[in-house]
């Protein structure tokens, strides 16, 4: 397969029907070279499915479920949950201290402060907050809320979560199919007596917990951009102060949610008699306003909505640690984005669904969707994780990045496959890397399959995004410390 050349980190790649637009690849001509023929075969098959309008390939793509994560899928008649992903809205926050980062050079004081963290927020598959020493126990009555609501005035206050912080977030809250909390509250009835979850009680406590896999807390050294100054004040950031980076989504809830419409679609698809797009049983979908999309679309809110209000107390707790060690610490929240999800939005002057898989929305200054938020003037945050040598970015987004939907990579990429990576990379060379760069981890042995050569060039990845016009850099983060867990995916 062939990617043809646009410019100079803008590639077209023909779709397998002549009838539908062909596909927009962002990268060098590095990145585009380095995508394998299965992501490529993927993404013909995602853009040639029924009701597709555009869909793009970002410089981070690699093979998924469905549709290639690192993907963007826009359609105006159809909902489909491959092009969504199994971690329902995986998203990114960043919560920004007044704690100057030479408080915490001392690696006996990243130590506390990793321990303090560690006591309050879970990490790994399963676990919840009822594993941890200084927990923050989630009743059942408000985890339904929070389902519902999401970051509601109500559930902030009754999790500890500062209400000023949904002013901060990409979406604060997700409604039903209907645009109502009351399609919300019908859907968790029905799959609660379903017996869709064997323990909602146990999914809810997982609220402000990170996952395992690529699911991670980093602690940052914010330096700003050369003449990105102005714009990373706006954000709320402060140069050369500690600051916090999260990776998580909805967690076991947002799994059972996923895989349960992937089977129910599945079924409905035998029944129809209809063949799967390529013949991945993953690439399934839904005509708008049928039962079965407005299930989705229901199903995709509970989640998203977890997922948010796990963010924010994620956030919360980790506020809470440094203010143990550093009492009197104050933090604010910057952003909240997400990266797995699919949401209205305007897309050649039409009003569609936009899916992001591995993909987070890059609206640029002035763009009508931002007028009532603290961001019209600059453009919304882009938070983009590297790996904890290369270092993240924070980024805004230029009016170029109409071509990509108003997307952009949700991060590096993987290059190497989790097994491959455990099978080949050396773990004593892996530890000392981290040490050797002066970053710090929960982990006796860093995960492999988590390492930063499991992943792609990640300064070649932001080059991309600035060549192709999509977004400029505005402070780019260094590691002092990460936590992760050394267990299997979930997303």
């Amino acid at each position: 397969m062939e990617i043809l050349e646009k410019s100079e980190a803008i590639g077209i790649l023909p779709v397998k029907d002549g009838d539908k637009k062909p596909i927009t690849v962002i990268g060098t001509c590095t990145i585009r070279e380095g995508l394998d023929a299965a992501c490529l075969e993927q993404a013909q098959n995602s853009a040639g499915a029924p009701g597709v309008h555009r869909f793009v390939l970002n410089p981070d793509a690699h093979l998924g479920h469905g549709a290639p994560i690192g993907s963007v899928l826009a359609s105006p008649t159809h909902i489909y949950p491959g092009p969504v992903g199994v971690d329902i809205k995986c998203s990114m926050s960043l919560l920004q201290t007044d704690l100057p980062i030479g408080e915490i050079q001392d690696r006996s004081v990243r130590r506390a402060l990793i321990n303090a963290v560690c006591d309050r927020i879970p990490t790994g598959p399963g676990r919840g907050q009822r594993t941890v020493k200084k927990p923050r126990r989630v009743d059942v009555e408000t985890g339904k809320r929070a389902l519902i609501e999401g970051a509601s005035a109500q559930v902030c206050e009754s999790l500890g979560i500062p209400a000023a912080w949904a002013a901060r977030c990409e979406d604060s809250h997700h409604l039903g199919h209907d645009d109502t909390q009351d399609a919300l509250a019908e859907r968790l009835e029905t799959l609660t007596e379903a017996g869709t979850f064997r323990n909602l009680a146990d999914k809810i406590g997982q609220l402000g917990s990170y996952g395992g896999g690529n699911h991670f807390g980093e602690c940052e050294n914010v330096e700003f951009a050369p003449g990105a100054e102005s714009t990373a004040e706006a954000f709320g950031m402060k140069q050369n102060y500690a600051a916090f980076l999260s990776h998580c989504g909805s967690r076991g809830l947002g799994n059972i949610l996923a895989q349960n419409q992937f089977r129910l679609l599945q079924s409905q698809f035998e029944k129809w008699d209809t063949p799967f797009p390529g013949g991945d049983k993953h690439l399934v979908y839904a005509p708008l306003g049928t039962p079965e999309a407005d299930a989705y679309i229901d199903d995709m809110a509970l989640g998203a909505n977890f997922a948010t209000v796990n963010h924010l107390l994620i956030n919360a707790l980790v506020l809470e640690a440094f203010q143990e060690v550093f009492p009197g610490t104050q933090g604010w929240l910057v952003y909240f984005i997400s990266h797995n999800i699919a949401r209205k939005e305007v897309v050649d002057e039409t009003k569609m669904w936009v899916h992001r898989k591995g993909a987070t929305r890059a609206f640029p200054r002035g763009h009508h969707a931002l007028k009532a938020t603290p961001f019209f003037e600059t453009g919304h945050p882009i938070l983009l994780p590297g790996n904890p040598v290369a270092g993240s970015v924070v980024m805004a987004a230029e009016p170029g990045a109409e071509i990509s939907c108003f997307s952009v990579n949700h991060g590096a990429g993987r290059t190497l496959g989790r097994k491959n990576a455990i099978r080949t990379l050396d773990q004593r060379a892996v530890d000392a890397e981290l040490l050797d760069n002066d970053v710090l981890s929960n982990c006796r042995a860093y995960p492999l399959d988590e390492a930063p050569a499991a992943y792609k060039d990640f300064a070649e990845v932001v080059r991309s995004v600035e060549l192709a016009g999509l977004a400029k850099p505005v402070a780019n983060l260094k590691a002092k410390f990460v936590i992760k867990d050394a267990g299997a995916a979930d997303d």
